[in-house]
């Protein structure tokens, strides 16, 4: 006859030593299990911050203060003179601001990756060279970007920091220029080197109008420009030995 009293703890020891091995099966596998990782931070989706606007006031002075001057070049760029002026800039170890028009660029881009290859800024001149004085802010934003979209594709990604408005006539260019980070660039002298007036002459003007830090307009395109090669050759040699420096317009 079985014993009842003797199966009663036998019977409690198999269900603790079953519950016992149990809890030490659960244990071994949750230490053995690999460790939770943290879900990852959710990405930052949020797009970069396009960069603010940039004063519209005009430029007028070098970068630096003192006896410097700086040197700027409109309508080109030029097959025929933007390579001597090039070659004449390259010789002084000076380096100037060449103002692109957008029509030029389109059968002269050999001419921009010339420039930025010698190290030199551009400025978006406007893609016909057309009066803005009415222009609406639209078009001429329409303007500007198809004028920088034919810069850069020319020279990819190049940067084009200034703006300057045909014949001085800004109209609403200045903040829309800025508004899309770009420095409208004026002048202090324009010594009005499509007159031809010869080369005495012309370096004569200059000499009577560059004032420290000033900003000086010429062209390397819209017409026969010998005459500012052969005087900007001059002027450089003359104004460093007189101890000039020649910089970049202020940004």
């Amino acid at each position: 006859m079985h014993d009842i009293r003797s199966a009663r703890p036998r019977s409690r020891r198999r269900r603790l030593a079953t519950l016992t091995a149990a809890i030490v099966c659960a244990a071994t596998a949750w230490v053995g299990a690999p460790a939770a990782t943290a879900a990852p931070a959710p990405a930052d989706l949020t797009p970069a911050a396009a960069a603010g606007p940039v004063s519209p006031a005009l430029i007028t002075t070098t970068a630096h203060p003192g006896n410097q001057v700086a040197l700027t070049f409109d309508d080109g760029p030029s097959s025929q003179y933007t390579p001597q002026l090039l070659q004449v800039l390259r010789k002084h170890q000076v380096k100037a601001v060449f103002c692109l028009v957008g029509e030029q660029v389109e059968w002269q881009q050999a001419q921009v990756r010339a420039i930025v290859a010698d190290g030199h800024t551009l400025c978006n001149h406007t893609y016909r060279h057309r009066d803005l004085t009415t222009v609406s802010p639209a078009d001429i934003e329409a303007d500007i970007q198809q004028t920088n979209a034919q810069i850069r594709a020319a020279v990819p990604g190049v940067e084009i920091p200034y703006f300057r408005a045909p014949y001085g006539n800004w109209g609403q260019s200045p903040a829309v220029a800025a508004n899309l980070g770009l420095r409208p660039l004026s002048w202090t002298l324009m010594p009005g080197d499509w007159e031809l007036p010869g080369v005495d002459v012309l370096l004569q003007r200059l000499r009577d109008g560059i004032t420290p830090t000033g900003v000086v307009t010429l062209h390397d395109a819209g017409g026969d420009r010998q005459q500012t090669v052969d005087a900007v050759d001059r002027l450089i040699t003359e104004y460093k030995a007189k101890g000039w420096g020649f910089d970049l317009p202020s940004r």
